[in-house]
């Protein structure tokens, strides 16, 4: 699998380069890519979002429609944001499977900052107890996934105001940088980087697999 690390870019790009891979990979014209990557403040909305989840004159941004699974969600450069261009042909045409191993990727990924995790099976996401810090939505074309995990990894002020976060209250959304409870700004920016790394180890060790757990 390809990882492709873009930094901060523009959240509109990035879905139009996940549209090639997935052309790409259906044709077997290039390998599975993982994009590695955050954006600038968006929120997007996907096949289950309701009028009420968006409070637009709270939430000033751009809102983006998207066609991935669950409701809206909010975007931003203090997340690790992973999309897998991952071919389901090869791993039995199940997403439920590939849901779950997304999110045991982030769980393994939090366990070596010793925090326990887990998805839960009414709220697709990671929580550690009852604070959700990863937000989990896909899309699937002839088999070929793509959007993908947003984790959070750092406070940001503008994040998910104005929104109810896959349908929920944001007071349930928690980021790494808070549970680690770190206050020195260069340690807890160095998260960003250290945990995009370990989470991709994570992830491509679990789809290297045919069955998927």
């Amino acid at each position: 699998m390809k990882i492709l690390d873009l930094g901060l870019i523009d959240y509109e790009k990035t879905h139009q380069l996940q549209l090639q891979l997935v052309e790409e990979v259906l044709l077997n014209q290039t390998e599975e890519t993982l994009i590695l990557c955050s954006h600038p403040p968006v929120v997007t909305t996907g096949r289950k979002t309701k009028k009420e989840d968006i409070n637009k004159h709270i939430w000033q941004g751009p809102i983006i429609e998207t066609k991935r699974g669950g409701q809206a969600t909010y975007h931003g450069p203090k997340q690790v944001i992973a999309y897998p261009i991952i071919d389901l042909k090869r791993r039995g045409n199940d997403i439920y499977k590939f849901l779950r191993n997304l999110e045991h990727a982030v769980s393994k990924s939090l366990e070596s900052y010793k925090l326990k995790s887990d998805g839960d099976p009414k709220n697709t996401g990671v929580w550690i107890e009852q604070r959700k810090i990863a937000s989990i939505g896909v899309a699937v074309k002839r088999w070929i996934t793509y959007h993908g995990v947003a984790v959070n990894i750092h406070h940001d002020p503008f994040a998910f105001k104005g929104i109810n976060p896959c349908g929920m209250n944001t007071v349930i959304m928690t980021n790494l940088e808070k549970e680690l409870q770190l206050k020195n700004l260069e340690i807890s920016q160095n998260l960003h980087k250290e945990f995009e790394s370990i989470f991709a180890a994570h992830l491509s060790e679990l789809l290297s697999f045919k069955n998927p757990l």
